[in-house]
C-alpha cells in the first residue's frame, strides 16, 4: 500500500470566511463610533450657538438698561421657534426683541428649505428675578435624551417633548441660561 503524502497550500475557505466577519463587525463598529461622532457635532454647534444668542441679548439688556423691565418675556411666552416675530420697530426694544426673535429662528444662515443658522427650535426667554436683575434663558431640542434641565429654567419647558420616540419628560430639551443686573442709577 502506498500513502499519498498531500502538502497543505493556500489558505483555507473558512479562514477567508473568518477575516471577513472579523473586519465586517470591525467595519460596523467604526460606522457606529461615526454615526455618535456626527451628533456629538451637531450637540456641539447648537450648545455654542445658544451661547452666542444668550450672550447678545445679556448685552443688549445691559446696553439698554433703562428699558430693562420691557424686555421681559416670562418663561412662558418664548421668542423664537413656533412664533411669529414682531416687527422690527423705530426704539431700542423692538429692534433688540425683533433681532433677537429672528436669530433663535436661524435668520442668520439660510437654505432652500428656510433657516439654518441656529439651535433645533430655539426659543429665548427672559424672567425678572427682582432687584433688577433679569435671567435670560436660550432652549433648544437636543438629539438625544440626556437629563432634563433644573426646575428654575423653565423657558420652554415641554416644548420638546414628542409622543414617538425618547424625547419624553422634557429629556432632550437643552438650555443654557445668564443673569444680567442691571444697577439703578
Amino acid at each position: 500500500m502506498t500513502t499519498v503524502q498531500c502538502k497543505e497550500r493556500g489558505i483555507s475557505l473558512i479562514e477567508v470566511l473568518v477575516t471577513l466577519v472579523i473586519l465586517a463587525v470591525g467595519m460596523l463598529g467604526v460606522m457606529g463610533m461615526q454615526a455618535r461622532l456626527q451628533q456629538s457635532e451637531t450637540e456641539v454647534y447648537q450648545r455654542t450657538q445658544a451661547l452666542i444668542l444668550l450672550q447678545d441679548m445679556a448685552s443688549r439688556v445691559a446696553a439698554n438698561r433703562n428699558q430693562a423691565a420691557s424686555y421681559v418675556t416670562g418663561s412662558s411666552s418664548p421668542l423664537g421657534a413656533g412664533m411669529t416675530c414682531p416687527a422690527v420697530g423705530t426704539t431700542q426694544l423692538e429692534r433688540d426683541r425683533a433681532e433677537w426673535c429672528n436669530a433663535l429662528q436661524g435668520a442668520a444662515e439660510s437654505d432652500t428649505t428656510g433657516n439654518v443658522g441656529a439651535m433645533l427650535g430655539g426659543r429665548g426667554c427672559i424672567e425678572s428675578l427682582g432687584s433688577g436683575q433679569y435671567l435670560i434663558t436660550v432652549a433648544w431640542q437636543g438629539l438625544g435624551r440626556l437629563s432634563a434641565p433644573p426646575s428654575g429654567a423653565a423657558c420652554a419647558a415641554n416644548s420638546y417633548n414628542l409622543a414617538d420616540s425618547e424625547c419624553t419628560d422634557d429629556l432632550c430639551r437643552r438650555v443654557v441660561t445668564t443673569v444680567v443686573r442691571v444697577a439703578a442709577l
